[in-house]
């Protein structure tokens, strides 16, 4: 009975998770977008002093020095930039998307416009979603993160992160739409790069933040369909035609 029960749960997630694909398919397959279903994943660190001391850092184009052994680390590594977990890990900028996806197991999905489809919104505070976007021959890194701000209020927050350098990150644009119910909500703005810190982006607020009650409104069964398109920036287009 405990075996059949098991596989019993298991074959129900697997119909619930299809299920949320094919509505979102249903919704966005005629603007022809790529479906990602993200499960949430609760976050198992919240470090705003290392974000700050790596940003600081990164502004003055060294890393903070290793507390351990007081030795300077080499200025061309970054650390581990996924915002789940306290990663050690540190390498170059251009292996940052294979340690994502290899350690965290973190998707990626390509093309001009994707939907990311956010499940179990209902769960409490702090909650990630997170997925990998490749378009226009970068990678991207989307969050989606449940936290309160204030003591009983929890928000969204999503934003959009290039794993680049802050000179490339200008040249783009990023836009996130919400449609239901014949509302619609678009946040647009140029990607943050990801040596600046998903914290302190959110800390910031220069992101889409979402009170409860309107995630609700654009919510269909606990589950958040955020749509995704990411272009250049015009400075970048006109100096490409120049």
């Amino acid at each position: 009975m405990l075996f059949f029960t098991q596989c019993f749960g298991a074959v129900l997630d697997l119909i619930h998770l299809r299920f949320q694909h094919y509505k979102a398919k249903r919704v966005f397959s005629a603007a022809g977008q790529l479906v990602c279903v993200v499960n949430p994943t609760h976050s198992l660190k919240y470090a705003p002093a290392r974000c700050a001391a790596v940003q600081a850092s990164t502004e003055q184009g060294i890393l903070p020095p290793c507390h351990h052994h007081e030795v300077v680390h080499d200025p061309q590594l970054v650390p581990c930039t996924c915002p789940l977990f306290s990663c050690p890990w540190e390498g170059h900028l251009e292996v940052v998307v294979s340690h994502l996806r290899q350690t965290h197991r973190i998707n990626i999905l390509q093309g001009a416009e994707i939907v990311f489809l956010a499940t179990d919104m209902h769960l409490p505070a702090p909650t990630d979603w997170i997925i990998m976007h490749s378009c226009l021959g970068h990678q991207f890194l989307l969050v989606l993160r449940k936290q309160e701000k204030y003591e009983g209020h929890p928000q969204f927050f999503a934003t959009m992160m290039l794993i680049g350098t802050p000179s490339q990150a200008n040249n783009f644009t990023y836009r996130l739409e919400l449609n239901r119910n014949q509302r619609r909500l678009k946040w647009e703005a140029t990607p943050r790069s990801i040596l600046e810190c998903v914290d302190s982006v959110i800390s910031d607020g220069d992101c889409l933040v979402l009170n409860t009650s309107l995630a609700q409104l654009f919510s269909d069964n606990g589950s958040l369909a955020i749509g995704i398109a990411i272009t250049t920036s015009k400075v970048h287009s006109s100096e490409a035609e120049m």
